[in-house]
């Protein structure tokens, strides 16, 4: 079985966080140095991990091979905002203004098994705090499946596309592995992921 990669951002391995480590946990994740892309063969993974934290500059300039990647039947999970779309398709990030809690509650638009039996209440509030998941959102491309959206205004924060033979599944936030450790419904996200990933035909 392929293992899943993880793009590290010029960091040793010391020094991933607790949240990069909840995928590290799971024993399906190699994990590589951002700049080192050149030197990697993505088809040889069934999936490629992309940080809220990457260097999206550098990564843009990898757009090319990303989406050869994709296209011969690659995934891609990407986090952020973003700034320099390293995606093809993929819009810059707006930010919400002028908003108060009720903008920033998710709404489920589309059923998805990352999200399966998971609490649209518990991705908006976590320690009772909003907004965690979401402070804005991304134009999604053509043909996507919007999963959710959050506030009146609809902002879409998660969605999902195909390129060629493969897909992207986007979340425009904090990385959906921070859920790793959840006591919620949350914590279904992270072995709802890889179910889905592996469940690709």
């Amino acid at each position: 079985m392929k293992r899943a990669l993880f793009l590290m951002y010029g960091q040793p391995e010391g020094g991933m966080t607790n949240v990069d480590r909840q995928l590290g946990n799971t024993g399906l994740v190699d994990f590589a140095d951002l700049y080192e892309l050149d030197a990697l063969a993505l088809p040889d993974y069934a999936a490629v991990f992309v940080s809220m934290h990457v260097d999206q500059r550098y990564l843009a300039t990898h757009a090319d091979m990303i989406d050869r990647y994709l296209r011969q039947g690659g995934t891609v999970v990407a986090n952020g905002h973003i700034a320099y779309p390293f995606l093809r398709d993929l819009t810059a990030f707006t930010p919400l203004r002028d908003y108060n809690v009720d903008d920033l509650r998710v709404k489920r638009q589309t059923p998805h098994p990352v999200w399966d039996g998971v609490a649209e209440l518990e991705l908006t509030f976590r320690r009772g705090v909003a907004g965690f998941y979401g402070r804005g959102g991304h134009q999604p491309p053509a043909g996507a499946t919007v999963v959710h959206t959050i506030g009146a205004r609809g902002l879409t924060v998660d969605f999902a596309y195909p390129v060629g033979r493969g897909r992207v599944l986007f979340h425009g936030g904090n990385d959906l592995w921070q859920f790793g450790n959840a006591k919620d419904t949350t914590a279904r996200i992270v072995p709802q992921l890889f179910e889905w990933i592996y469940a690709k035909g």
